[in-house]
């Protein structure tokens, strides 16, 4: 995120690192990098530095219904699972630092987590493209690693349920509902989804489609990290790493597939030669589908509820306007 959170103090901050880890923060540097959480650098009083992620939980729900808790309780496991994977000898997963409790983030209050790092020193990638075939290789191979890990490394993780989150909110939006107060973009988003009202429909429906032909079909369920792309990635010290473990489900292969063959086939080819599954077509597309109104539900939930208008919310509504108009 591009600017520091509302509601989260340095002061707050520096006392849940003391509380959580025992960690005496002697200097704090935000860092707006990726999108969705916050982060800053920290160096303690030894000298060493840390990498802080904090979330707002507000934006980790996934319908207006859950709780918070809920919500925290799905980062929670999320997070857990990447301490096990590390654990389990996979050292390219960049887990977090368990407090002092175990735990793998702590509750800073009602509306934020907090979770520390280690720092890495390496080389850091956009969302968008590979580095090259030795980058995407790269990928192909910690997920094979990934999906073989043993059954230990799943018993935090969620399942998968295939559900869309802020459905309630797209439907709302597709229904017409008045978001009026919300914010600056409540009227532009009302008049940006009745004009691609029906395309979204049909994208639903294709989704629920195979979402049924999913859940009749059940494939081998596997630890996935859900967003295997470029950006959360890092080569560091000639080795590759994985980071943002906070979208981890047991789910089928095809989740961290979908986006990663170039378009001829030969990643998917040397993923089935290296673990014996050949990735089923349909459920590919089911996932590339799931990833984009993931990313209108998301939005649309964003600017129904009040927002004020950021430089985030800027980016974020022409992200939004340009996957809904790919939708047509």
């Amino acid at each position: 995120m591009l600017t520091p959170p509302d509601g989260l103090p340095e002061d707050l901050l520096i006392a849940v690192l003391a509380r959580g880890w025992g960690l005496t923060a002697a200097a704090l540097a935000y860092r707006p990098v990726g999108w969705g959480s916050h982060h800053w650098e920290v160096t303690d009083a030894s000298g060493t530095r840390w990498f802080v992620t904090a979330d707002e939980l507000e934006n980790k729900r996934h319908a207006r219904s859950e709780s918070l808790t809920e919500a925290f309780g799905r980062l929670r496991a999320s997070l857990a699972t990447a301490v096990e994977l590390r654990g389990l000898g996979l050292e390219f997963v960049v887990a977090p630092v368990p407090a002092r409790d175990g735990e793998p983030l702590v509750r800073a209050s009602e509306q934020f987590s907090v979770a520390l790092y280690a720092w890495v020193d390496g080389q850091s990638f956009d969302w968008g493209n590979f580095h090259g075939p030795a980058h995407r290789r790269a990928v192909l191979d910690m997920l094979v690693a990934i999906h073989a890990a043993p059954a230990a490394a799943a018993r935090h993780a969620l399942a998968d349920d295939f559900a869309i989150p802020h459905r309630d909110e797209l439907e709302a939006a597709l229904a017409g509902a008045d978001a009026a107060g919300a914010g600056p973009y409540a009227g532009p988003l009302g008049r940006l989804v009745a004009e691609h009202a029906g395309p979204v429909r049909a994208a639903l429906d294709f989704y629920d489609e195979q979402r049924s032909r999913a859940l009749a079909e059940p494939a081998r369920p596997v630890v996935t990290h859900g967003e295997p792309h470029p950006g959360n990635t890092m080569l560091a010290g000639g080795r590759w790493l994985f980071i943002d473990w906070d979208t981890v489900l047991v789910a089928p292969p095809e989740r961290d597939l979908w986006s990663l063959d170039p378009g001829d086939g030969s990643v998917l080819a040397a993923y089935a030669a290296a673990t014996g599954v050949t990735p089923r077509p349909w459920l590919l597309e089911l996932y590339r589908a799931r990833w984009d109104l993931a990313d209108v539900a998301v939005d649309v939930s964003r600017f129904r509820r009040p927002h004020a208008g950021t430089a985030e919310d800027d980016q974020a509504f022409e992200l939004l306007r340009s996957v809904v108009e790919g939708l047509g």
